[in-house]
C-alpha cells in the first residue's frame, strides 16, 4: 500500500516512549505558526513509499519499542497508517500517533478510515501547536494545549487519560 511521507527516523527517543521508528507524513491543513516541521505542509512534497519498505526497516531493527506517526498530519491518510499500526502490533510493538486534530474532532467525522486507524492507536498526542503555549518541560508534546491519550484506556471507558 502506498504512502506520501516526508521521511523516516529510524531510532527516535522524542517522538513517545522507548526506542521508535517514526514516519513523518506529508501534508498538513492546520499550518500552525511556528510548526517545527514545516516542509511536511504541502501535499505534494515528500515522496510516496511503500508500507511493506517501512515494515522492512520495522523488521531490521528488534531493539524497537514502538512506531509513532508523525507528520505533517497523519489523519490524512489513515488506511495505510491503519495496516502499518496492525503489522506493528503483530509483531508487538505499540503505535504512538501525533495529530493536530483534537480526538473529539476525529471522532465526529463518523469516517471509517480514520475510526479504524484511532482503534490501533495506542497513544494519541492530539491538539494543534501553539506557539503561545510553547513549553519544552512537557513530555512527547510542544505546547501546553496537547495532549497525550492513553487510548487503551479511553477505549476501555469512554473516558480521555492523559499520560504525563
Amino acid at each position: 500500500m502506498r504512502i506520501r511521507i516526508a521521511g523516516i527516523v529510524d531510532e527516535s527517543i522524542v517522538d513517545g516512549d522507548g526506542l521508535r521508528l517514526t514516519v513523518f507524513t506529508q501534508g498538513c491543513p492546520h499550518h500552525c505558526p511556528g510548526c517545527h516541521n514545516p516542509a511536511t505542509h504541502p501535499a505534494t512534497g515528500g515522496r510516496d513509499a511503500d508500507t511493506d519498505e517501512i515494515l522492512s526497516l520495522i523488521d531490521a531493527n528488534p531493539l524497537l519499542d514502538g512506531i509513532t506517526f508523525s507528520g505533517g498530519e497523519p489523519f490524512l491518510q489513515p488506511a495505510p497508517l491503519t495496516k502499518l499500526a496492525r503489522q506493528a502490533h503483530a509483531r508487538g510493538l505499540d503505535v504512538w500517533s501525533y495529530t493536530g486534530f483534537t480526538l473529539e474532532d476525529l471522532l465526529s467525522r463518523n469516517n471509517p478510515a480514520i475510526d479504524a486507524l484511532l482503534k490501533e492507536i495506542d497513544v494519541l498526542v492530539d491538539g494543534r501547536y501553539e506557539e503561545k503555549l510553547r513549553d519544552l518541560t512537557l513530555n512527547f508534546r510542544g505546547s501546553a494545549n496537547q495532549r497525550v491519550i492513553d487510548m487503551n484506556a479511553y477505549r476501555k471507558t469512554g473516558i480521555i487519560k492523559t499520560l504525563y
